[in-house]
């Protein structure tokens, strides 16, 4: 086996998002999406601490809040679900000059992260977007048990991501971007690839 085997031509778009809420499998997508097409991916996480390494809280108190407020987590689950908002909308202007900078040099990128919202997606079909939502508190329970087996079941953190996660789809639906289950996993892939091949959004109005 060579070292292009299983990987495929490049994508016509320069940008790829995937997003959608903690715990609905974008992680292990945008990987195989990653491998197939043989481009990187960057997460949002990253911009995050490279903002908060550069910035102090009085400059993003948004982005520095889980710092600045370090049992805030502990609130109730539509609670958080409204900082978490407040987050991606601050995160917005870093991620769009993120998209930008592979828009202009050609570079295919996935970016994927819980904070993506579909409001760099552009007309000309270069950044595209997907974005995975599971509505089943029930089996983001069972997410968080496979991933975190050490924390035990963690039902209010399950009832935010898809409270957060129910948000974002409706954003997405709003901007034209497709919205996937991520069940059956074993297709997600091969359906977020086709999702994105098809997919030329409008910019949703803000």
């Amino acid at each position: 086996m060579n070292a292009t085997d299983g990987v495929q031509a490049l994508p016509d778009w320069r940008v790829l998002l995937v997003g959608g809420a903690s715990g609905m499998g974008k992680t292990g997508v945008s990987r195989e999406l990653a491998r197939r097409y043989g481009v990187p991916v960057v997460e949002v996480d990253d911009i995050v601490e490279a903002l908060l390494a550069v910035t102090r809280p009085e400059h993003l108190p948004d982005v520095h809040y889980w710092q600045t407020h370090p049992h805030a987590a502990d609130q109730a689950p539509e609670w958080v679900v409204e900082r978490q908002i407040a987050i991606a909308r601050a995160l917005a202007p870093a991620v769009g000059a993120v998209v930008a900078n592979h828009v202009s040099t050609a570079t295919p990128v996935i970016l994927e992260g819980d904070y993506l919202l579909p409001l760099p997606v552009t007309p000309d079909g270069l950044v595209r977007a997907v974005f995975v939502h599971e509505d089943d508190e029930a089996q983001v329970t069972d997410n968080y048990l496979r991933r975190e087996p050490e924390a035990g079941p963690q039902r209010p953190r399950a009832r935010g991501s898809v409270l957060y996660g129910r948000w974002l789809a409706g954003q997405a639906r709003a901007a034209g971007v497709p919205v996937l289950a991520p069940r059956p996993w074993p297709s997600l892939a091969d359906r977020a690839a086709e999702a994105a091949a098809g997919a030329h959004p409008r910019l949703p109005r803000v």
